[in-house]
């Protein structure tokens, strides 16, 4: 099989629908669907901070829950908002603001249908995604090797979040080890979480989140060609927020 990974697309939909255009997608009947049959996967974080998350939601359900033509994993935005979802005590805030607004706007009925279409959708996603068939694995927030395999709260929360210190910068930011320089196994791990403004490849890794949210592109990793696709935010640049 071949595969497109995208990014952290958090709302983002436009620039979504572009660069399904760009990878030679084709819209039909409800999904975006490439003429080679070619797979896309979502490395989580497709909500929150953008402007059209709720449409987003719809997206990726049909394709990935609905019509399980797509394959999604979630991150650490998807795991707050189905904490949000199932009525849990969260915070209304980095992003998650963002979406409960949208979804309070919507009608009764529809606030149901969308609320019950993301729990579908993240209670069967797997905490991240192995490809064999093309040597990756797809991880929100990276994997260590020897993580692997396991699906313990100590992988989830480095998947979810990356290799976390429990320290903050001065914008406050989480500050996280480079896992990605340790990392010497054969196969891909692909990644986002953390905005860089290039895609970042260290070892056999690559960090396709670039920052679309934030003014800067939306990637996607094509495998097994190993080539990025990348189109440029429609939304306001913010420096800060990239890490390199």
């Amino acid at each position: 099989m071949k595969y497109d990974i995208i990014g952290d697309v958090h709302g983002c939909l436009d620039e979504l629908t572009q660069l399904f255009s760009a990878l030679g997608y084709r819209w039909e009947r409800g999904r975006f669907v490439h003429p080679d049959g070619r797979i896309p996967v979502f490395l989580g974080d497709i909500t929150d901070r953008g402007p059209q998350s709720i449409e987003t939601i719809r997206l990726v359900y049909a394709m990935a829950a609905d019509q399980q033509y797509a394959r999604y994993i979630p991150g650490n935005h998807c795991n707050k908002l189905y904490r949000y979802f199932l009525g849990n005590n969260v915070q209304l805030k980095h992003g998650l603001e963002t979406t409960a607004a949208e979804y309070k706007e919507l009608p009764d009925v529809e606030q149901s249908r969308i609320r019950q279409q993301f729990m579908t959708l993240y209670e069967n996603a797997p905490l991240y995604l192995e490809l064999p068939d093309v040597e990756a694995v797809v991880a929100h927030a990276g994997i260590k090797e020897d993580y692997i395999g396991r699906y313990d709260k100590k992988v989830k929360t480095f998947v979810l979040y990356g290799d976390i210190t429990g320290q903050f910068d001065d914008h406050g930011r989480p500050i996280r080890r480079d896992w990605a320089q340790h990392y010497h196994g054969d196969r891909w791990i692909v990644y986002g979480h953390t905005p860089v403004k290039a895609p970042r490849m260290v070892n056999q890794t690559i960090n396709i989140d670039t920052g679309c949210v934030f003014g800067n592109q939306l990637t996607a990793f094509r495998l097994p060609e190993a080539e990025t696709v990348s189109v440029p935010s429609k939304q306001p640049y913010v420096e800060e927020k990239f890490s390199t």
